[in-house]
C-alpha cells in the first residue's frame, strides 16, 4: 500500500462562536505545521482572552494524521477537547489547531450541555473554513556533468517536476521537489543517467 501522501487541512485561521445560557464559547482554527507553532497560538489566546476561564483545545498533524491532542484545561474530563477533536476528525483534517475560548455565563451547562457547546462552536469555526488538499514532496539534490543537461532537463520537462534550484556549470547540481508516491519511480529514471549522484533532503507538505 502506497503512503497516503496528501490530506486536507484548512487555508487560512478562521474562527466560530456558539451560546447558551449567558456562556460564550469563541472558537478559533489555524492551521498549523508543529507543536511550536500550537504553543504560540496559544499562548496568544490565552494573553488576548486572559480573563476566560477556559481555553480547551485540539489538534492533529502530519498525513499519517497520527499526532493527536486533546486538552479539557478545567472543564470535567471528555466534555471540551474531545468534542473539538471530533469535527476536526469528522472532516478528516490535519495540521490544524482549533482553541474554544470560554467566557462563562453563570449557569451551569451540565455534561451534555459543554459537549453540544464544544462541538458547536468548533462546527461553526470549520463551517468558516477554506479547506485545502496539501501533497507531501520530497526534496531531491542531483549532481551531474554539464554533458548530461539534456538528459536532465528532458527528464524534468517529460516529468512535470519542480526545480527548486539550479547551478549549471561544468559540474551541475540542482534541487527539485517530486511527489512522494512517485518519488521511487523518480529516482530510479534518474538513476539511468550516467554519472549522476542523487541524494534525498527531506519530506514535506509544504515544500
Amino acid at each position: 500500500m502506497l503512503f497516503e501522501d496528501s490530506f486536507f487541512s484548512i487555508a487560512h485561521p478562521c474562527e466560530g462562536l456558539f451560546k447558551d445560557k449567558g456562556s460564550k464559547f469563541i472558537a478559533y482554527a489555524f492551521p498549523v505545521n508543529n507543536e511550536m507553532e500550537i504553543k504560540s497560538y496559544l499562548a496568544q489566546l490565552r494573553k488576548e482572552h486572559h480573563s476566560a476561564r477556559h481555553h480547551c483545545y485540539a489538534y492533529r498533524l502530519g498525513a499519517d494524521k497520527l499526532t493527536v491532542r486533546s486538552n479539557d484545561d478545567g472543564e470535567p474530563s471528555n466534555t471540551a477537547g474531545k468534542p473539538i477533536l471530533g469535527q476536526i476528525q469528522s472532516k478528516d483534517l490535519s495540521d490544524i489547531l482549533i482553541v474554544v475560548v470560554r467566557y462563562f455565563g453563570g449557569t451551569l451547562l451540565g455534561v451534555s450541555g459543554l459537549i453540544n457547546a464544544y462541538k458547536q462552536a468548533a462546527a461553526d469555526a470549520l463551517n468558516n473554513a477554506t479547506i485545502i488538499e496539501k501533497i507531501v514532496k520530497e526534496l531531491y539534490e542531483i549532481k551531474f556533468e554539464y554533458l548530461q543537461m539534456n538528459d536532465v532537463m528532458k527528464l524534468i520537462k517529460d516529468e512535470h517536476l519542480e526545480i527548486r534550484s539550479q547551478q549549471l556549470e561544468l559540474n551541475c547540481c540542482l534541487v527539485f521537489s517530486v511527489r512522494k508516491n512517485e518519488a521511487i519511480r523518480i529516482q530510479e529514471l534518474f538513476s539511468k543517467i550516467n554519472n549522476l549522484n542523487i541524494k534525498y533532503i527531506n519530506s514535506n507538505a509544504n515544500l
